[in-house]
């Protein structure tokens, strides 16, 4: 079933001086648990595309749809996950997970339940007393995607969420955040200028063109298990050639 509906959307950024049409009849659905990397040449529009999502920004023109209903303004079934974890050096990671149902007034004791569960089951039960400066970089990355499914939306914008790890770690954390996601049974949508991590972790991937950025193509890789293992299997390389053409061309 169908959660996300971007129709025929188009971004002009205006100053004074000129105007930049930075996305152009972006067309795109997403279904319901599905995994879905953007990649594109650098500077086309990919964490823009995630600013329309997200409803921080409006498009020029055409609309995009979360479950059937307008994305005019920023919604609480939208969960953002950035580059860095945010995390507040003050808060515990409990605190910190528990940050978001605070801000919407929701901070009842079923969600501090849930929220606790989730520390739990996703290996963070020893540390939630702890302050983000006692875990390594991977477990702050878990406890800000734990702290971003707490008020439990319905789809998660990731904006390259690797990026500040070293790649070892980085390598850990997809699998992690993989895991976790599939878990959970939310639709993701990821953008990442890394082909060999969109490959690893999607369901689909969608390259995006240069400025101003339309959908070139589509890929379902079809590779079954965890990240690491997708690294591992046979067309995992010949993918990567054949995306690694789109983005270049």
């Amino acid at each position: 079933m169908e959660i996300l509906k971007i129709d025929n959307v188009s971004l002009i950024y205006q100053t004074n001086e000129a105007e930049t049409q930075a996305l152009q009849n972006v067309n795109l659905s997403i279904e319901d648990g599905e995994f879905v990397a953007i990649i594109g040449p650098s500077g086309c529009g990919k964490t823009t595309i995630l600013t329309l999502i997200s409803g921080l920004m409006k498009p020029t023109s055409g609309a995009i749809y979360l479950d059937g209903k307008l994305i005019d303004k920023p919604v609480g079934d939208i969960g953002y996950m950035l580059q860095r974890d945010h995390l507040f050096a003050w808060r515990t990671i409990l605190s910190n997970a528990l940050l978001g149902p605070e801000l919407q007034k929701k901070k009842t004791p079923e969600t501090i339940e849930y929220v606790n569960g989730l520390i739990e089951k996703y290996g963070l039960g020893e540390f939630k007393k702890a302050y983000p400066r006692q875990l390594s970089g991977g477990m702050r990355q878990r406890a800000a995607l734990i702290r971003t499914l707490a008020y439990r939306p319905k789809i998660l914008l990731l904006d390259e969420p690797f990026s500040a790890l070293d790649y070892q770690t980085r390598l850990s954390v997809c699998d992690d955040v993989h895991r976790i996601i599939k878990s959970e049974k939310k639709t993701a949508v990821l953008v990442t200028h890394d082909i060999s991590e969109a490959i690893s972790l999607a369901d689909r991937i969608v390259v995006l063109s240069q400025r101003p950025a339309t959908v070139k193509k589509v890929y379902t890789p079809n590779i079954e298990g965890t990240p690491l293992k997708r690294r591992e299997d046979k067309s995992f390389s010949r993918w990567f050639d054949v995306i690694y053409k789109d983005v270049s061309t």
